[in-house]
């Protein structure tokens, strides 16, 4: 029988209608494949994604694909968002075998998990055929499959050997300029990212740029960075009626996206157009991310303060039917009778035309030029175009939301959170605006109250006022992060001492002396069939290049040489390896921290806050922020606390020089670290 009616994950309860006798990942589950001697069907996805949906109806609805799978297979459903260590070792397996990867991903297994074979999206004939020939040989030669297994594991398992390289982390700016240079081949110069399709967004690949950019004066790296945001900013994959990215693009112009939005991309790309806003003053990304977060906060965000995980890239069509971008594309005649006499305006500004047709009539909107030069060619001042943008945007907003809407993903993941928080810190550092820091502050208790146990551990997932599932290092890592981001802006230690205790205990459950690395399930976790240390950076950076960061900014507020060591250790064990930067750019970021032209900066008095408030409106990625404005105990701030005037300590790879009231000439010796 479907097992899964009993689960709380969304992308599970899409599946416990279906024929097939589905089972969630459970020690039991894998029991029963080894006590009746069966192979094991791992079919692994999540709610938003719009493949998985496809096979779902295609295949998994389907009495005679059912019956197939119930007769010899232990069928297991996985929402890899709430078991992304499951996803990670069979990612792993699917792309040895296959040489790519992606969701839905469905492999089969020996019934002691070891993988056999495997791949993406399957039509239905396919999938059945293939499933019959591997029952039949695991019938009549159990022997080959459990040799191929054997081989494969090895494989896995070696992915998991890197190579420790002598690397002195000082002498850094020839690996980083010939990484940089080597990156720059792939640049597409026209509609900025890289150079191929589909187009994904890859917040820290920007994130480094921009500061790599930036401390070396690279003025023409700059505007690929700029160039890059403009066309995101301005591309269909930027809902700009609603707000909110979408997750990619399937052209080379952002133009057409896989129509799901989720809230690990929404939060990386708040906190780096907040960034660029503050080194650009661009008015654009300003209201970027204004309106990223007026999405966040109105359609995932819940009544506790945390941050749902996704919308669905389908929703209803008119004729009823699920469909990929229905809720967000318009046909040329709906667009005519909502504007009127506005329409020709609005389509130079949208381009409804050839270059912003997608298919079947419908348009996705998306803009090519800056609003300056429409309102030239036509005569009217930019101030009354941007008023009619925005009284267009609201008119369409308003005639969305008598469409059926797409599904939500309801469960509130613990590191995707973080993330977002995070995307508020960085809006409140960059605009001031109180309300960005409320919210922050009120998912951060959320976080405490109801994610972190008693015990020491985070949890994973929240869904129905419950927490559930073990934390992974990914949980760990952003929570630190975002913590630390918190002290940053309000110099509030206890966010630290918090950052602090979840690092001390992921040295306790996580971190591999061996390895020198930390790996991505807790001690505490039932064992897979191989360990899994997250090393490379894709849509979300890097567990451990998270960890990195963590540990060098937690070194300095602490003085705390173990932390400083074993992020070295960690750095001197990647940088050397890397060969295709963009798949390793938080590293390289984290790598930055140890250059000539990076400071810490402690503001100590009464009016410290109100200092760092100014220094934040400015781009600093190179200044790591500490202050209090009463006695502290943090060792970074001892005795540094003064009750009638406020100083600044510049200090640099923990040297400090003399203490200073003058905040201009703190500012020009921040300026000044650029020149070297």
């Amino acid at each position: 029988m479907n097992q899964l009616s009993s689960e709380t994950s969304p992308y599970l309860l899409q599946h416990a209608n279906n024929p097939v006798h589905w089972k969630a990942w459970h020690p039991k589950s894998l029991t029963e494949a080894v006590a009746n001697n069966k192979l094991i069907i791992i079919s692994i996805g999540y709610s938003a994604c719009h493949w998985c949906h496809v096979m779902e109806h295609e295949t998994f609805e389907d009495e005679q694909a059912a019956a197939s799978m119930n007769a010899h297979f232990i069928n297991i459903k996985v929402d890899r968002e709430e078991r992304p260590d499951v996803d990670a070792v069979y990612m792993k397996a699917i792309q040895i075998m296959t040489g790519r990867g992606g969701w839905p991903l469905n492999v089969v297994a020996l019934p002691d998990g070891r993988p056999v074979w495997g791949g993406t999206y399957f039509r239905k004939d396919e999938w059945i055929n293939t499933l019959e020939q591997l029952q039949q040989l695991y019938q009549s030669a159990p022997e080959k499959m459990i040799d191929y297994a054997e081989k494969l594991h090895g494989g896995i398992e070696s992915l998991n050997f890197i190579e420790t390289k002598d690397f002195n982390t000082a002498s850094q700016s020839p690996l980083l300029e010939n990484l940089v240079q080597k990156w720059r081949k792939s640049f597409d110069l026209e509609f900025g990212g890289m150079a191929r399709a589909p187009k994904f967004m890859m917040p820290n690949n920007y994130k480094f740029l921009l500061r790599y950019a930036y401390q070396n004066n690279d003025s023409e790296l700059l505007d690929f960075v700029n160039l890059t945001l403009t066309k995101m900013a301005y591309g269909g994959l930027f809902d700009t009626i609603g707000g909110g990215f979408s997750r990619y693009s399937v052209d080379m112009k952002w133009h057409v996206p896989h129509f799901e939005k989720m809230l690990y991309d929404n939060g990386q790309l708040v906190s780096l157009y907040a960034d660029a806003f503050k080194l650009t003053k661009n008015p654009l990304y300003k209201k970027v991310v204004e309106k990223t977060l007026a999405f966040i906060e109105r359609e995932l965000t819940n009544s506790e303060g945390a941050f749902y995980c996704a919308l669905d890239a389908d929703s209803l069509n008119d004729q009823n039917h699920l469909e990929e971008g229905a809720f967000y594309v318009w046909k040329k005649e709906n667009l005519q009778e909502l504007l009127k006499d506005d329409f020709p305006l609005f389509a130079e500004v949208f381009n409804i035309n050839d270059f912003g047709f997608w298919e079947d009539g419908n348009y996705v909107l998306i803009q090519n030029q800056p609003l300056e030069n429409i309102a030239k060619n036509y005569g009217i001042t930019i101030e009354k175009l941007q008023s009619k943008k925005q009284t267009w945007e609201q008119l369409l907003f308003a005639e969305r939301q008598k469409r059926s809407y797409p599904r939500l993903d309801d469960k509130c993941l613990t590191s995707w959170n973080a993330i977002m928080l995070k995307g508020f810190v960085k809006a409140h550092s960059a605009f001031e605006n109180k309300k960005y820091l409320e919210i922050a502050l009120k998912n951060a208790h959320f976080i405490v109250q109801k994610l972190w146990s008693p015990e020491g551990n985070l949890y994973h997932n929240y869904k129905n006022e419950k927490a559930t599932i073990n934390g992974y290092l990914e949980d760990y890592c952003f929570v630190i992060d975002s913590f630390i981001a918190l002290y940053e802006i309000t110099f509030d230690e206890k966010w630290l001492q918090n950052a602090k205790q979840l690092t001390d205990y992921c040295f306790e459950h996580f971190y591999d002396e061996n390895a020198a690395l930390f790996s991505f399930t807790s001690n505490l976790d039932d064992a897979l069939i191989t360990k899994h240390y997250e090393t490379e950076d894709n849509v979300i950076p890097a567990s451990n290049s998270v960890m990195a960061d963590n540990l060098l900014r937690l070194a300095l507020y602490f003085s705390n040489s173990y932390y400083e060591n074993t992020a070295e250790k960690m750095l001197r064990k990647i940088i050397p390896n890397i060969d295709y930067p963009s798949a390793f750019s938080n590293w390289l970021n984290v790598l930055l921290h140890v250059s000539p032209q990076n400071c810490e900066l402690a503001i100590c008095g009464k009016d410290a806050l109100q200092f760092a408030e100014k220094l934040y409106l400015e781009y600093h990625p190179n200044v790591i922020f500490a202050g209090s404005t009463a006695k502290s105990s943090l060792p970074f701030l001892q005795d540094r606390f003064k009750e009638k005037k406020t100083e600044f300590y510049f200090c640099q790879h923990k040297t400090c020089q003399l203490p200073s009231e003058n905040f201009d000439k703190i500012v020009k010796k921040i300026g000044d670290l650029l020149e070297k």
